[in-house]
């Protein structure tokens, strides 16, 4: 799903920047539609796709469902679980932090966290922020099918990777990293005095008018949330 929206949104930029044929032989909208018709059909999972020019709207439009099982309509007003596009807005938060002087990037995981297990290397911010870390992406440890739906802290959740091998010492290869992420998150929480969920909305959602992005939870009612779905690899070998 990342991999086709992605790619829509990059052939969708080019056609917007490009003052070709194609823009004068038929409408934008025509233009558009005729793409996403290419990787979304009406009665599977759906997107929401927005296009502007020099400021203006000049595409707005909901396409497949929103729920299979339920056989709902996308609409363009539902929200989506984003996954790692999280990871920017930590990232964002973790360098507010740093223009406050209120941690460095060599400052050492264990400053924030001190009985974090680091076999006798120093990790650091700069490592988990890159990906250099060493530290075993949660994502790949055994047992996490049985904690994916639930919501947990934190803590919770650094408690189930923590001691497990790992990858490599600090600073020697790059390996996208989703553990590394979940430190600093909770680094954010140590440093700010807040939750992650209250220092992202309060000092990024609520000062750039993000008025409809919440911190996702499994167990509240979000308004108007689509469904997620996911392809499983025999699926996509097919």
């Amino acid at each position: 799903m990342k991999n086709r929206l992605l790619s829509l949104v990059l052939i969708i930029s080019s056609l917007l920047c490009t003052k070709g044929t194609l823009l004068y032989s038929q409408s934008i909208e025509l233009s558009i539609d005729s793409l996403i018709a290419t990787k979304f059909q009406s009665d599977q999972p759906g997107g929401v796709f927005l296009a502007s020019r020099q400021g203006k709207v000049i595409y707005k439009k909901a396409v497949g469902l929103a729920n299979l099982e339920l056989g709902v309509p996308m609409q363009t007003n539902h929200v989506f679980e984003i996954g790692s596009l999280s990871k920017q807005f930590t990232a964002i938060a973790i360098m507010m932090l740093l223009e406050e002087g209120k941690l460095g990037l060599d400052d050492p995981v264990t400053k924030y966290i001190p009985d974090y297990p680091t076999a006798g290397h120093s990790i650091t911010i700069h490592h988990l922020l890159t990906h250099t870390s060493g530290v075993k992406d949660f994502t790949q440890v055994s047992g996490l099918n049985d904690i994916a739906s639930i919501d947990k802290t934190p803590l919770e959740l650094i408690d189930f990777f923590k001691n497990e091998p790992m990858d490599f010492p600090p600073g020697e290869q790059y390996k996208y990293n989703n553990s590394g992420y979940v430190l600093l998150g909770y680094i954010i929480e140590v440093v700010s005095g807040a939750s992650y969920e209250d220092f992202i909305n309060n000092q990024i959602f609520q000062k750039v008018g993000m008025t409809s992005s919440n911190y996702n939870s499994h167990s509240k009612v979000i308004k108007n949330r689509a469904s997620g779905y996911q392809l499983k690899k025999e699926q996509l070998l097919n």
